[in-house]
């Protein structure tokens, strides 16, 4: 999917200091008109001075005198076009700050902000009415001599811009997780039509909750199982994979997976969410037999780690869109996940009863990660977040869920799935998947125990992962 703006405006939302970063910011405007821009910025950046230049590489920027500034509510000057690209930034008298920068090339802007602005994240949004700032992830930024850069092809609506403060994660109790805030989306396939018959659009209000940046890494599995197994836990045998360190773990089952989720949080001094009781007194930490077949049961209001309900991965993997395929848009490649591409002109039959036109591919695995044999999973955190700071919310490995597998949705508040039943939730897709399970609105669902699936000599190993949230 291209990353789009019209260029009949762009806003930057610049700022000079962390000291004076805020949600909103101040925005400098650059409006076409005829053979002349107009840029403008509020009036009440009285502190501020509009200065120019026109090369960043060294940047030499001086005052706009000429034309003067006119004030009429809003500050702006009218430039004429005529010359040299030139950039502009809102600077903060006094002080060297952050900025953003500017140029129109022909078809596509190209935004930059310097790689010290290391605290901040580029956002945009296509409505500044009311604004809903989602990260900048497609393309992904990226950096160059010491300053960062984003290219935006210049062909559909517009899009505005600003320099973000990140205070996502603002509580050292909460390290490697981000604040996915509370709000109604709809959840279900609106892209789509329902394709799979099983996930129509219903609206579901999600309190907030803290979500993994990461999927769970096969080192970070390691750290807490070889703490479990020293604290009486009790996993099923083999549970555990992973290709490296950085690679996500895979090839376990859900109950290991809750198991786990445990087992972190003791070892973090919190409470426990799982039991084998309706009282909530008997932590849940081994199986009488192999397959499992233990009731579960959750303390939602425990603080402890545990598996996303269903609604809460997608709210989350949307990153803030509403009604996109995947979590940047409606279309996919393989520059931007780690799946099984078939696209539309694939030179042979996909796995799944493609081709797909939102697959822009290539055909086959990923060729990055297609070495050392299956599983040709990915480095956690190897692509650019979305809107919330996720990685892998598509592709990579399948992700579980809390609930049993059902439908149509609850709907509602805080949805957590039917009662029983004999499988799990699957989101997300994986590197063995097709584009159309990598979508958002997908849904997929397995025996949560059965020893065929979840050791390594079965066909499917290397596909199943997870990752963990927290109540607020």
């Amino acid at each position: 999917m291209n990353a789009v703006c019209r260029r009949f405006l762009i806003v930057l939302a610049v700022c000079a200091s962390p000291a004076l970063m805020s949600a909103a910011g101040y925005k400098l405007a650059i409006t076409p008109a005829g053979k002349a821009v107009v840029i403008s910025w509020p009036v009440a950046a009285a502190n501020y001075v509009l200065q120019s230049t026109i090369s960043l590489a060294p940047a030499s920027w001086s005052a706009v005198t000429n034309p003067v500034t006119v004030t009429s509510n809003t500050n702006f000057v009218t430039y004429t076009n005529n010359s040299a690209m030139r950039f502009f930034r809102l600077y903060l008298n006094s002080s060297t700050g952050f900025y953003l920068s500017i140029v129109r090339s022909n078809n596509t802007v190209v935004v930059f902000w310097p790689a010290a602005a290391t605290n901040y994240v580029l956002q945009s949004t296509v409505n500044l009415n009311p604004a809903s700032w989602l990260t900048v992830t497609n393309p992904p930024p990226v950096t160059v001599n010491n300053t960062n850069f984003f290219t935006c092809t210049n062909n559909l609506v517009s899009r505005f811009f600003r320099l973000y403060l990140n205070t996502n994660t603002t509580s050292s109790s909460f390290a490697g997780m981000v604040q996915i805030p509370a709000g109604t989306f709809t959840m279900g396939d609106v892209t789509d039509t329902n394709i799979n018959g099983d996930a129509a659009p219903k609206s579901v209000t999600v309190s907030v909750f803290y979500m993994d940046t990461n999927v769970v890494s096969y080192g970070l599995w390691q750290s807490v199982y070889n703490f479990a197994t020293g604290a009486g836990y009790g996993f099923s045998p083999g549970a555990g994979a992973g290709k490296a360190a950085n690679q996500p773990v895979q090839t376990l089952d859900w109950y290991d997976a809750v198991k786990w989720c445990n087992a972190r949080s003791q070892q973090a001094g919190l409470t426990p969410v799982y039991y084998t009781d309706a009282g909530l007194t008997q932590v849940y930490t081994n199986d009488a037999a192999y397959p499992e077949t233990t009731t579960v049961y959750a303390n939602w209001s425990a603080n402890g780690y545990r598996l996303p309900t269903e609604a809460e991965w997608e709210k989350a993997a949307r990153g803030g869109l509403s009604g996109q395929r995947f979590p940047w848009g409606n279309y996919i490649s393989e520059s931007l996940a780690n799946y099984y591409g078939d696209p539309t002109n694939a030179p042979a039959p996909g796995q799944e009863g493609g081709p797909y036109f939102y697959d822009l591919g290539p055909y086959d695995f990923n060729p990055i990660f297609e070495f050392g044999g299956q599983p040709y999973t990915s480095p956690v955190g190897y692509f650019g977040p979305n809107g919330y700071g996720l990685y892998d919310m598509a592709g990579n490995v399948c992700q579980w869920c809390w609930d049993w597998y059902g439908t149509p949705y609850a709907g509602g508040t805080d949805p957590r799935g039917p009662s029983s039943g004999p499988n799990r939730v699957l989101r997300g897709g994986d590197w063995n998947d097709d584009a159309i399970m990598a979508r958002c609105a997908d849904r997929n669902d397995l025996y949560s125990n059965n020893p065929f699936f979840f050791t390594p000599a079965s066909a499917y190993s290397g596909v199943f992962g997870f990752r963990c949230v927290r109540a607020h």
